[in-house]
């Protein structure tokens, strides 16, 4: 176990000063990312007061207010693109050096973007969390987060971090076949913002669909832990949704394994 963290830590400390280094281009990342999140703050709101009626989708108009900035909050931390990463490897050629290291290629994606995570948790994730828990108290009169909520919440950002990270290394051995995957991860990252209640709550739709819903990874990547974190789900279906994050954990764990092992089979490197 030490070995593997003497191996994989500089990955996440390098991808974290990284972050740091480039701020110009992550503080455009925050200002785009939140300029979205007050469009669909002010769009729920005038869909709430047109609507007459104070629950919409199973969620009061303070709940959908948490809800859009929670959204945002969890979203950033773990939707963390590592597709265009093996792109990139692929283009370059890396992915041959990457294949002769004494290590494992995927591992060393997650653990970048590990360090990508830590670094959006901190500035601004962590920040926008306070302010919005004092907006709720103060403005809104809702209740403070619990604790075993809060904690919950955490648990289950980490599963949604490892589902959304396995889920695009797979989507992104694409690139094996197609080497350029640019135009495939604008249509995946606007099919991804739908599928995950980014831009809807998945409660929103008919019955039938969130069942479909339900056999499907997206519903466990942003709104599964934002639910967790709104106290909608009994302890009934706070067992069955977790083990249900944990159970795509394995299954896309399992998936990446058998599609890595038969990209790297028709892999052709040239000049070496």
């Amino acid at each position: 176990m030490k070995k593997k963290l003497r191996i994989y830590f500089p990955f996440a400390s390098n991808e974290l000063k990284r972050q740091m280094a480039y701020k110009g281009a992550f503080y455009l990342f925050i200002f785009i990312s939140l300029f979205s999140s007050f469009i669909q703050y002010f769009l729920w709101m005038a869909i709430y007061g047109s609507s007459g009626d104070g629950i919409l989708g199973n969620l009061t108009r303070n709940e959908m207010i948490v809800y859009v900035f929670m959204v945002y909050v969890t979203s950033s931390m773990v939707m963390i693109t590592i597709s265009d990463w093996v792109s990139t490897d692929v283009v370059e050629g890396m992915i041959a050096m990457n294949l002769i290291k004494p290590m494992d290629y995927r591992i060393s994606l997650i653990s970048r973007a590990l360090g990508q995570a830590i670094y959006r948790f901190l500035v601004p994730g962590v920040f926008i969390w306070i302010g919005l828990e004092i907006y709720k108290v103060k403005v809104l009169g809702m209740q403070v987060t619990g604790i075993v909520n809060i904690l919950l919440y955490l648990l289950s950002c980490i599963m949604s971090f490892l589902i959304c990270v396995l889920f695009d290394f797979c989507f992104g051995m694409v690139a094996f076949f197609t080497t350029y995957i640019f135009g495939m991860l604008m249509a995946k990252e606007a099919l991804i913002s739908f599928l995950t209640g980014q831009l809807i709550p998945l409660s929103f739709f008919p019955g039938a669909v969130q069942k479909v819903f339900d056999f499907l990874p997206f519903s466990s990547m942003v709104y599964t832990p934002v639910m967790i974190y709104l106290g909608k789900y009994n302890q009934s279906q706070l067992g069955f949704v977790l083990a249900r994050q944990a159970a795509w954990v394995v299954i896309l764990y399992v998936l990446g394994s058998i599609i890595w092992k038969q990209v790297t089979k028709r892999l052709v490197v040239l000049g070496g």
